[in-house]
């Protein structure tokens, strides 16, 4: 029995694969521009990249800037000029008062007895004098027979006397009336109240601070800024001022810029010689000087507080970063 071979013709798959591979592989050539468009998003993407790249750059290196700011602002001490119990204190701590307003009273009874006395120390002066004035001009009148010249000349001393006389009661008046004034302790500007410690039957002592008040109107910044940056720095500069409690920005200007720091190798011993340190590190750290930058506008809702922390912003006139570029 022969044996039968079954024969399997390989053509059709083979060609078919074949064909379906070379219609995989079959790219057809593109055109030219769509070559060269990459190369040019890649030279327009560096071109706008460069000047970017120079601005950050600029504003991080270059720009005068600080993140070391602090909000200032002046505060007037208040203490009593006359002693006495505090009879009267309208006021609390962190109130917002105007200028002139009552903040404090010290019992003003013996002030007033001190005006009282000192008036009729006066009247008393007064009257003196106007008795004398008459004895003497009586006196000129008469001849030298009658007075001699050393009774006229006496009596025109006296005169003279009594009017030095009248002169310091009525300076002791008026010392006695303005202490009777400083009674009444008044707010020296607009502001806020703070470090209240009187209350109300303390003894108040001559030159020992009560409370405080923070001037609203003298709100200012100081930046300090590395020694490197004030090359860039002049008064009227305006300037960005970002607190770090609040998003808004604030706006000013460059009112000053300090003069003078502390060194410490200018510290003189004990024999009045300069104290220099012998120790020099590799690393040489640039001084802050302080800026005063004025503010022009506060937006609203912005509460200022002295101390507060600050980011500071110069911005120099156009020329000044031409030059550095």
């Amino acid at each position: 029995m022969a044996a039968s071979h079954l024969k399997i013709d390989p053509t059709p798959a083979s060609d078919a694969a074949s064909e379906h591979l070379r219609r995989m592989l079959d790219v057809e050539p593109q055109p030219r521009h769509r070559a060269i468009l990459p190369v040019l998003i890649t030279l327009i993407a560096v071109l706008l990249a460069a000047p970017l790249t120079w601005a950050m750059w600029y504003a991080y290196m270059e720009g005068p800037w600080t993140r070391d700011g602090t909000v200032r602002a002046y505060v007037d001490q208040l203490a009593p000029e006359v002693a006495g119990i505090i009879v009267a204190l309208p006021v609390h701590d962190n109130q917002y008062v105007h200028k002139g307003q009552l903040l404090m009273v010290i019992d003003p009874r013996d002030y007033e007895i001190a005006v009282k006395l000192a008036q009729a120390v006066v009247q008393q002066d007064q009257a003196d004098l106007v008795n004398l004035q008459r004895e003497a001009a009586r006196r000129q009148n008469l001849s030298n027979q009658a007075v001699p010249v050393e009774q006229k000349q006496s009596a025109d001393t006296a005169v003279l006397v009594a009017e030095a006389t009248l002169q310091q009661a009525q300076v002791q008046l008026d010392l006695a009336q303005i202490n009777l004034e400083r009674t009444q302790i008044r707010s020296p500007a607009n502001g806020w109240v703070t470090h209240l410690e009187a209350q109300l039957g303390d003894y108040a002592k001559v030159g020992a601070s009560q409370l405080a008040v923070v001037d609203a109107d003298s709100y200012w910044v100081d930046g300090y800024f590395e020694e490197t940056s004030l090359h860039a720095i002049q008064v009227g500069d305006p300037a960005k001022v970002k607190l770090l409690g609040y998003r808004q920005v604030l706006s000013g200007h460059v009112a000053s810029i300090a003069r003078a720091i502390g060194v410490p190798n200018a510290q003189p011993n004990r024999l009045g010689l300069a104290t220099v340190n012998p120790i020099f590190t590799w690393v040489r750290l640039a001084q802050r000087v302080p800026v005063r930058i004025q503010l022009d506008h506060v937006p609203p809702g912005i509460q200022l507080v002295a101390g507060m922390t600050t980011t500071v912003e110069v911005d120099p006139p156009a020329s000044k970063k031409v030059a550095a570029f």
